[in-house]
């Protein structure tokens, strides 16, 4: 247990929320500022929205004076920074909106940050810490053999990747030129419960159960690295009490699946849960579409810096998570059923962009 207080952004979102809910069952304060934009739900904090140590603020970090007013008014001694618009396709499509929000927003975020940091008591300024939870798509694109480290350059192929990769260099920078105690983490795939329907596991598992056809781009060949959601927040505390300032450490669950395997894994623990399958079976629902634009081949993390250094590994199989994830969305079909009928119907993304100049 412990009293500290932090300020979780992007807290309504997938891994947000997870966040907000292991902080607090660790004792923490935990202020949550988001936006609320299409991929947060509010329904999936409903455990802990009325818990005394728990307080909820929609607002953007890009607005400064309602950042320092909750840094102030909640004597916040860590920010985790989990705000961003994350979706590959999305940003193929509007990348503008990735622009504002994960590089004007974290820059003003860290002004905020820093001027609340400038004006702590010397004692405080030790304690403190900024935990800027980026990805490891900065890196680009892997072949069959090697790992990305935390020496890797960055090599963004998307706009989203992009985008994460010139906040990283912000917080990098803050660090370098203002003394900020900031530390960086770049994670791989997260999945698990709550995660909202337009990423792979869940968009399967859900059009799956309505047979409909599950989309794999391409020939299904590229290779992600899973992490279960949980697990990443385990990480995440461990670096916000014992990270190095400006260091950055990569989490990834050793996990690598080429995505038509993660699909057919789908369908294979579906075909063993009380789920009616279409006539031929679940893997008569796979079709192959056309690839996504610049799609990286193969992502893989070393994460072998904060394993050694903190002592952290990941808990879950990924045949684990993936069953503890499916039953999940078996059963809550009222958090995902409203979303998949009033906001994403699970239609293709990104497939074109929209003029950048209008």
């Amino acid at each position: 247990m412990t009293n500290r207080s932090v300020l979780i952004t992007g807290g309504a979102g997938f891994i947000g929320s997870w966040a907000c809910k292991y902080f607090v069952a660790r004792g923490y304060a935990v202020v949550n500022l988001d936006k609320l934009t299409y991929a947060a739900n509010l329904a999936t904090l409903r455990s802990i929205e009325h818990h005394p140590r728990y307080q909820f603020v929609q607002g953007d970090i890009a607005d400064t004076e309602l950042v320092a007013k909750l840094l102030r008014g909640n004597k916040i001694d860590a920010v985790l920074n989990l705000a961003a618009e994350s979706h590959v396709d999305r940003s193929i499509s509007a990348p503008s909106e990735f622009i504002e929000t994960n590089i004007v927003g974290t820059f003003n975020l860290l002004r905020a940050v820093l001027d609340y940091f400038d004006d702590l008591p010397q004692s405080a300024r030790q304690n403190f810490r900024f935990l800027h939870v980026s990805t490891d798509e900065i890196y680009g694109s892997l072949p069959d053999k090697g790992f990305f480290t935390e020496q890797t350059p960055a090599d963004p192929r998307s706009p989203y990747a992009a985008s994460k990769a010139a906040s990283d260099h912000l917080v990098s920078a803050c660090f370098h030129t203002y003394g900020l105690p900031a530390v960086i983490s770049n994670c791989s795939n997260n999945y698990g419960p709550c995660q909202f329907p337009e990423k792979l596991i869940p968009l399967v598992v859900l059009n799956a159960i309505e047979h409909k056809p599950l989309p794999v781009y391409g020939q299904g060949v590229n290779i992600r690295d899973w992490l279960y959601v949980e697990d990443h927040v385990s990480a995440l505390e461990m670096l916000l009490l014992s990270g190095v300032a400006g260091e950055c450490y990569n989490i990834g669950g050793r996990c690598e699946r080429r995505n038509i395997d993660v699909v057919r894994e789908i369908c294979r623990l579906l075909a063993t849960k009380n789920v009616t399958a279409p006539p031929g079976g679940f893997e008569r629902l796979i079709s192959f579409v056309n690839d996504r634009p610049g799609h990286d081949l193969r992502y893989a993390i070393d994460c072998g810096k904060i394993e050694r250094q903190l002592g952290w590994r990941p808990t879950r199989t990924f045949e684990a998570g993936l069953s503890q994830t499916i039953d999940w969305y078996l059963a809550n079909k009222e958090w995902w059923e409203p979303i998949r009928q009033n906001v994403y119907t699970g239609d293709r993304l990104g497939e074109a962009r929209q003029r950048l100049l209008v």
